[in-house]
């Protein structure tokens, strides 16, 4: 008896989600999974190309089809012959709801939700790190996106759980812990005496003191709060890498799109961060060719790339959201979008060979994944181990030099 197929599109909150997934469907071979994103047009169609290959390639297969697509477009799910069911982003974490029944939409109102599954708050990256959930949800109303209506108002999960989940596998040998969420420095808000993240972060470092290493996921630059970034700064167990949701360099672009920060914010925030931890790497959130935007505006988060030293760069060409403010804003040229989009993932990619290229030379700890012979380092560099170990053990290594995209090591130590 094997398990169900999951195929995952977007964040790593829906990774984490499918490996939950995963076991409450466990021992149903004949299912398969799709776990949409909503976050661009694009997205959603690939996760509609993926349900018709998988019927094509398993005929017999029951497709579920699950995710923030699905919970803000039901109908359209629903209306693909090769869809037995869709279930919404609540729905998705109930073991009934994968039993073969005649309803075939099953999403509710995902704004009623006021609590998070703690129960379900771990994922695995090829069992080499362990994802943990510890938020859910958006409380701010971005105009560009959808992400809220598909994932409701921001909730946490209360620390004493968190904790509790990460001593657990910890315990189990996992090395490295990554807190995910859709919207991680909003944690605790909505909790008894309103906790930050910061304040989550200490508490997990001093109540599993055998836990080497932290990573956090996207963070909002301007919520980054004295605690936490003390934490980012001075700790060493957290992890010298941080994904900023920066979005786009231009003022007038931030404030059309709501945002809470301003360029110099965030260029700022990076200069403060490097200063301290030289270090840390910054991977970011861009949109290129937002509703308006100009050349001129579109330089100054080509300029952004450069400024904040971006070296992981997560590009995303605009694609209007129905319901969405940004629709009804005048649109940019879908031929200057994708340029301007290919020009951003150039300027991030020659960041990063320079970024590689700096780390030869140097010695890295590195986690290994997979079948063993690769990894990351602490700066979420990957890197190829001079041997083959065991998927989970963290490593002392010598970068000997680069190649494609990937540092080469020499001379390792296993810690």
């Amino acid at each position: 008896m094997t398990d169900p197929t999951l195929i995952t599109f977007g964040c790593r909150l829906n990774i984490a989600e499918s490996e939950a997934m995963r076991g409450l469907a466990q021992g149903q071979d004949d299912l398969v999974i799709v776990n949409s994103c909503a976050v661009t047009g694009e997205a959603v169609r690939q996760a509609r190309q993926a349900i018709r290959r998988a019927k094509r390639e398993r005929p017999d297969a029951r497709i579920v089809v699950t995710g923030c697509a699905a919970q803000t477009d039901p109908a359209m799910f629903a209306a693909m012959p090769e869809v037995d069911s869709v279930l919404g982003n609540r729905e998705k974490l109930k073991a009934e709801s994968f039993a073969p029944e005649p309803q075939k939409v099953r999403v509710s109102d995902i704004m009623g939700v006021r609590d998070t599954a703690p129960h379900l708050i771990t994922a695995f990256a090829e069992r080499a790190r362990a994802f943990v959930e510890v938020q859910n949800g958006c409380d701010h109303r971005c105009t560009f996106c959808i992400i809220p209506y598909g994932r409701g108002n921001s909730r946490s999960v209360p620390a004493g759980a968190v904790i509790d989940r990460v001593k657990a596998l910890v315990d189990e040998g996992y090395k490295e812990i990554v807190l995910t969420g859709v919207d991680v420095t909003s944690y605790g808000a909505d909790l008894p005496g309103a906790p930050t993240l910061g304040s989550l972060v200490e508490r997990l470092l001093t109540h599993v003191p055998d836990l080497p290493r932290l990573r956090l996921s996207s963070l909002d630059s301007v919520e980054i709060d004295d605690r936490l970034f003390a934490l980012v700064t001075q700790e060493k167990r957290v992890m010298p890498h941080l994904h900023l949701s920066l979005q786009a360099g231009d003022d007038m672009i931030l404030k059309r799109m709501k945002r809470r920060h301003s360029r110099a914010d965030a260029v700022r925030m990076v200069e403060r961060l490097k200063a301290i931890r030289p270090e840390i790497s910054i991977g970011a959130d861009i949109i290129a060719g937002f509703p308006t935007e100009t050349e001129a505006m579109f330089a100054n988060s080509l300029s952004l790339v450069a400024d904040c030293t971006i070296v992981h760069g997560h590009i995303f060409p605009y694609s209007p959201r129905a319901g969405t403010p940004a629709a009804k804003m005048p649109q940019v040229d879908k031929a200057v979008i994708k340029d301007r989009a290919a020009r951003l993932r150039a300027a991030c990619a020659a960041n990063r060979a320079r970024w590689l290229a700096s780390l030869v030379g140097t010695e890295q700890q590195v986690v290994a994944e997979g079948d063993g012979s690769c990894g990351h380092a602490e700066n979420f560099a990957p890197v190829r181990l001079p041997r083959v170990l065991e998927r989970g053990e963290i490593a002392r290594v010598a970068i000997s030099g680069v190649e494609k995209d990937r540092l080469i090591a020499q001379e390792a130590r296993y810690e």
